[in-house]
């Protein structure tokens, strides 16, 4: 059973999600909150697997509400729900620890898929959907893009062959897609994976395309 803590600014939209769990047999809600502030304070005494966050709320919006309760290093999780595939808010939740997002008017069935997909430690922003996400911010990113590769220590704990999978998913490549371009297996690439983001601290898949962006280890394509 998952456990969901519903945020959202607005009544009628928590009350659709919270039909929406009750009525799936793996899902329930413990709680709801009207804006950020309320999150933290119910994600700390719920500790739900997975939190749907709104980004725009009045007072402590959701992207500080993520910030804070991923600092908290608490196990919920953060699903970032926005109105719009290009939201300037989307690329600052996921600096700030969310573990995707997708779109208000989303189907119900793709965003149980994306709760489940969360619970279970995965990213629920598929490399396209990332690629095209990082294009659109692209230009607000502008110069911090260009030069050299930017020192970090995350980075000395990497082989040659991890380094260019960070590189790889930076680039929003599948995992099929990283396999046919080293020539190996998928089994193996998601081997090389995993380590990569064990050894750079990234939660999942998301936050290495962040990191490989921070140190210009990669830019839109």
């Amino acid at each position: 059973m998952i456990s969901v803590l519903v945020v959202d600014a607005q009544p009628l939209q928590r009350f659709g999600f919270r039909m929406l769990l009750e009525s799936t047999p793996d899902t329930k809600i413990v709680g709801e909150a009207e804006n950020g502030a309320e999150a933290v304070r119910w994600t700390t005494e719920l500790h739900p697997d997975v939190v749907l966050m709104d980004t725009r709320m009045p007072g402590v919006d959701g992207i500080e509400a993520t910030r804070r309760i991923v600092a908290a290093g608490g196990r919920s999780r953060i699903l970032v729900l926005t109105t719009f595939d290009v939201d300037r808010y989307a690329l600052a939740a996921l600096r700030a620890g969310a573990s995707g997002f997708l779109l208000k008017d989303t189907r119900p069935e793709e965003l149980l898929a994306g709760i489940r997909a969360v619970a279970a430690g995965d990213a629920v922003i598929a490399p396209a959907l990332t690629r095209r996400l990082l294009d659109a911010f692209a230009d607000r990113l502008g110069d911090d893009l260009c030069g050299p590769v930017r020192e970090d220590p995350r980075l000395d704990s990497l082989t040659g062959r991890e380094r260019e999978i960070l590189v790889a998913i930076g680039q929003g490549l599948t995992n099929g897609e990283i396999a046919q371009r080293f020539t190996l297996s998928e089994s193996t690439v998601k081997t090389h994976v995993g380590r990569v983001l064990a050894k750079i601290g990234a939660r999942d898949r998301i936050q290495a395309v962040i990191l490989a962006y921070d140190l210009r280890l990669t830019r839109p394509i």
